[in-house]
């Protein structure tokens, strides 16, 4: 097997307010910047493209299904506790593979300075050879989480695809 010759990474914003125009989205922009320097960095080609939904099931699962046209996706927004954050309860059930040590180990490294990261229900896995990341909605959060991500991303697409290549 082989890396796509051109990642599709789709960077999924859940946010009411934002969906609705109340406020502009600052998190997914955030996620793009990092995704672009990761790829760039492996000297990969990438397009991507970036949706806004509400915090809504249905439209997630529904972009979700359409997962096979990506090849990265990243979600923030809706990783919480409170009434609407499903993010992870529509993320979840829809995995191949969950790969819990990353979020585990972002959930510490910032819990330990602030106890609130804990309150994080983030996850990360594939859909097939899709690789699927969920976060906060905070752009503090985001930043936290895409640095520790794109520490990892190149190896972990290296796996996903099956090539035994250990840097």
């Amino acid at each position: 097997m082989t890396l796509p010759e051109k990642f599709r990474v789709h960077v999924i914003t859940m946010s009411d307010r934002a969906y609705s125009g109340d406020y502009a989205d600052v998190s997914g922009p955030t996620v793009v910047t990092y995704v672009k320097d990761a790829m760039a960095a492996a000297g990969w080609q990438y397009e991507i493209r970036q949706s806004i939904l509400p915090d809504d099931a249905v439209a997630l699962r529904t972009a979700l299904e359409e997962v096979p046209a990506a090849d990265l996706v990243i979600i923030t927004g809706g990783t919480g506790i409170g009434p609407r954050d499903i993010t992870p309860d529509v993320v979840r059930p829809m995995l191949t593979k969950e790969i819990p040590g990353i979020m585990e180990q972002i959930r510490v490294k910032y819990g330990t300075m602030n106890p609130k990261a804990l309150l994080s229900r983030a996850v990360a896995g594939t859909i097939g050879n899709t690789l699927i990341y969920t976060l906060p909605g905070s752009v503090k959060a985001v930043h936290e989480y895409m640095a520790e991500i794109v520490k990892t991303m190149e190896h972990t697409f290296y796996m996903l695809y099956g090539m035994d290549v250990h840097s």
